[in-house]
């Protein structure tokens, strides 16, 4: 009975669902009944321990290490249990055992296992990801360039955006994303007082939103979806060939059938 509900993936799943309820309630200081929550957290570490060492003798080392999900699950439980080790020992709450403590969060993550098709979603990320490569490393290197123009230009008029290329570099991935697309150009309008200096930084700044936002990252945007998708199109295409032969065959066996009827006729009207 024990071993089939820890090996039944329904009742994994609702373990995860009131464990995350649970480490969402834990980040609330003012939330009362603090120790119960956390004994409940423990208590879920323990289910999660007890799924780990029961799969592990029913399926065996072997089998049970070769499914990636059960690695993941193994080092998780394994990285959740000094916190546990922490109630029960006269440990002192160092850095280290925080650290270790917010892996509970990363244990939100197993609940991906249960999502449908999840084999076929990561194949096509890993695809979207290789084929819009290319395009995220020239945005890269565009940033960078602009960061360093914009920065050697405008350094001393906007010291908090362009100080530093690092800085620099953040202001106008903000720009590509169109997050500040005029409040930037018109406090540099605001700083200088040259009026030829104002007209070339409001081109200046239109063909940073234009290159970057809206053409490149539109069309990374549009390479990393279509990579996504592919498979349903390809599902789709394969149904249309299918029915594409299947309309084939139908139109010669009615135009067998009509070929037959005419000789019928003819043979009957003789």
């Amino acid at each position: 009975m024990l071993q089939r509900f820890f090996m039944t993936e329904r009742n994994m799943m609702a373990a995860i669902i009131l464990n995350a309820v649970v480490i969402y309630l834990l980040y609330f200081p003012e939330i009362p009944y603090r120790p119960t929550l956390e004994t409940l957290d423990h208590f879920f570490i323990a289910v999660f321990v007890a799924e780990a060492l029961i799969k592990l003798t029913v399926l065996k080392p072997k089998a049970y290490f070769a499914d990636r999900w059960n690695i993941f699950d193994f080092t998780i439980v394994l990285l959740s249990l000094p916190t546990v080790l922490m109630y029960a020992l006269p440990v002192q709450d160092t850095s280290i055992l925080l650290v270790l403590r917010m892996f509970r969060l990363v244990r939100l993550v197993r609940f991906l296992r249960f999502v449908p098709h999840m084999a076929m979603i990561l194949q096509g990320l890993g695809r979207a990801l290789r084929a819009s490569l290319f395009v995220l490393l020239a945005l890269f290197f565009l940033n960078v360039m602009l960061a360093l123009f914009t920065c050697h230009f405008y350094g001393d008029l906007l010291p908090d955006q362009f100080g530093n290329p690092l800085v620099s570099s953040f202001t106008i991935f903000q720009l590509f994303t169109i997050e500040g697309w005029y409040e930037i150009p018109l406090a540099v309008d605001e700083a200088s007082e040259s009026g030829i200096v104002r007209g070339v930084s409001r081109v200046y700044f239109i063909g940073v939103v234009l290159i970057g936002g809206i053409f490149g990252m539109s069309l990374a945007n549009a390479i990393f979806v279509d990579e996504m998708t592919i498979d349903n199109t390809r599902v789709v295409e394969e149904k249309m060939n299918v029915m594409q032969q299947q309309m084939t065959e139908l139109k010669q066996l009615l135009e067998e059938s009509l070929g037959k009827s005419d000789i019928e006729n003819g043979n009957g009207a003789a």
